[in-house]
């Protein structure tokens, strides 16, 4: 089921994926393919293997190979060796090609050897690294020495590949004029090792099965069970004589009534389900958000039963085809809110909400896009590619949302609410400084941040350095602890403000479990400045551009989540309070 829901995101994206089987005769051609070389400290900064002054192999007669659009969207860019590899064919140490080097040459290598490069292949689909070579400082001063022999080691067992090893060898010192024999050598050799786990190698479980990050799991789900006990047992406690309260003012006279009754949540009864202020954008944010976590949720489940780490791009051209096809939640959600407020624009709200996240995704993608331009980076979107999003956002997310907001205004747009809505609305008191919105807002987000922060550093550890995450069933765990530690904050959070008599429990439940994200944001200024070795205008736009955009996202969709149980909480209480 997940290789057809990938192979149909292949076909909606117009990017036809190889159909090799992984399935060789003896003597048959296996196809080595040079990705990219850039700086070991920041896998980012790629560019294609060919931008340094290499050679290819004699070897030309070979089927052009077509990309996914994930891969693009990655940077990676596969372009023949022309090196000639035959399936459990040795081939002796055979000079490929020379080079003599010239001044330009040379200030390459030495600029790429200075900086530590390191280059990227793939054999059967298995990645293999390499460096370029390597700063001998014995000698005064520093000799730069490039490798120029490969000696490739592979494993098979039966008729597929199974691994793949890589020496490096032959360093001949960088100077002009110098003439370089490029080489290569490959040794087959049987393995036991069975195909479905040739993968096993590049994972890291001793640091993502850490103890760490077992008993951050733990302290998360005991975050959890702590959180939900507090709200069952001091607000439904508090509740209790809450109702007591104002079931023993109903029961004095009218006067004594008045006196009594002059406080707490029941006051705003009049006001609590008014239609917030901005009533589209709003809408549009809470379809969002139930959106981005639906494709969560979705995506994370396919990469636990499918192994995503196993083919290159398949997460994200996953994620993207999710994201289209599960469009109508977006415009159920959205749609029915909008209607229950009283909006009648619906067409300018699913436009709104179909585009929201996709254009500030493209909007900033295409400014980090000018700078990878200008560095001739791999990271640079193709303008094909450029062009496919806009077509799926216009011709698939933007037909199935408006599909979405027709049934939710048919199906969910009518306002059900037990309390009646003052005409007009009551003034809001003065309140201490510990229950104004702004306050509550950035102290809704440090416990869901708590929750999340030890998982975070492993997932920012295996994007922007080299370690394949594969540990999706932690996320997914992850993902719904974090859930229901927001709505519990955001509960609690919305409580206090409603008993001081504010009714804009609305935005402020958004914006309480949406600032989850600033912390999130925070932290990967931190992790940017003291966990990697990044530098320079390309790695900080990259950096801090996309983690704004995973911020973002995370934002909406923790905003809907916190409103999502706070709106049931309300809903609870007032529809339990007898109202006159």
């Amino acid at each position: 089921m997940v290789r057809l829901w990938l192979s149909l995101l292949l076909l909606a994206g117009a990017a036809i994926a190889d159909e090799h089987d992984h399935v060789y005769e003896v003597d048959e051609e296996v196809v080595l393919w040079m990705n990219t070389v850039g700086p070991y400290s920041n896998q980012q900064e790629r560019y294609t293997y060919f931008s340094l002054p290499f050679c290819r192999g004699k070897k030309e007669s070979i089927g052009h190979y077509h990309e996914t659009m994930g891969e693009e969207l990655l940077g990676v860019e596969l372009d023949f060796s022309g090196l000639d590899i035959k399936f459990r064919t040795n081939f002796p140490r055979t000079v490929y090609c020379k080079v003599t080097l010239t001044e330009a040459d040379v200030n390459t290598f030495v600029y790429a050897v200075t900086n530590q490069y390191s280059y990227q292949m793939y054999l059967d689909d298995m990645p293999i690294w390499g460096m370029v070579g390597e700063v001998d400082r014995k000698t005064t001063p520093p000799t730069y020495k490039l490798y120029t022999h490969k000696k490739l080691d592979v494993g098979y067992n039966g008729k597929q590949v199974v691994d793949v090893n890589l020496t490096s060898d032959g360093l001949v010192e960088i100077r002009k004029g110098a003439e370089l024999e490029f080489s290569y050598e490959v040794n087959w050799q049987s393995s036991p090792m069975v195909f479905h786990d040739r993968f096993e190698k590049y994972l890291d479980p001793s640091f993502f099965q850490h103890r760490i990050h077992w008993f951050s799991i733990f302290n998360s789900f005991m975050m959890v069970v702590f959180l939900v006990g507090l709200v069952w047992m001091i607000l439904v406690r508090t509740l209790k004589k809450d109702y007591a309260r104002y079931k023993k003012d109903e029961s004095i006279d009218d006067l004594d009534g008045d006196l009594g009754d002059e406080y707490g949540w029941k006051q705003v009864h009049g006001d609590v389900f008014r239609a917030p202020p901005m009533p589209l954008l709003f809408a549009s944010l809470i379809g969002s958000g139930y959106h981005v976590f639906a494709v969560t949720i979705i995506t994370t489940v396919l990469a636990i039963v499918g192994e995503f780490y196993t083919e290159r791009g398949s997460l994200l051209s996953a994620a993207i085809f999710v994201y289209a096809a599960s469009s109508p939640v977006n415009g159920f959600a959205g749609g029915s809110m909008y209607a229950r407020f009283g909006g009648t624009n619906w067409i300018k709200q699913a436009l709104f909400g179909a585009f929201l996240l996709p254009s500030l995704i493209c909007g900033v993608a295409f400014l980090i896009n000018f700078v990878a331009i200008y560095y001739h980076a791999a990271r640079a979107i193709p303008f094909t590619i450029m062009l496919i999003v806009p077509v799926i956002c216009i011709a698939v997310i933007l037909p199935l949302t408006i599909v979405g907001t027709v049934l939710g205004r048919n199906m969910s747009g009518v306002g059900d609410y037990p309390c009646r809505v003052n005409a007009v609305p009551r003034p809001i008191p003065d309140k201490k400084w510990f229950v104004q919105p702004w306050l509550i807002v950035l102290a809704g987000g440090i416990l869901p941040f708590g929750s999340i922060f030890i998982e975070m550093y492993f997932i920012f550890t295996s994007f922007w350095a080299y370690k394949i995450y594969y540990v999706y069933g932690f996320s997914l765990l992850v993902t719904l602890i974090l859930a229901v530690v927001t709505m519990c904050v955001t509960i609690v959070c919305c409580y206090f403000l409603l008993n001081a008599e504010d009714y804009r429990w609305r935005w402020t439940s958004f914006a309480a479990g949406a600032s989850t994200s600033l912390y999130v944001y925070l932290y990967s200024v931190y992790y940017f400045l003291f966990k990697t070795k990044m530098y320079g205008l390309f790695q900080t736009v990259f950096y801090f551009g996309y983690m704004g955009l995973f911020s973002a996202a995370l934002g909406l969709m923790c905003g809907t989540i916190g409103y999502i149980g706070t709106a049931k909480f309300v809903r609870k209480i007032y529809s339990t309070v007898k109202i006159d």
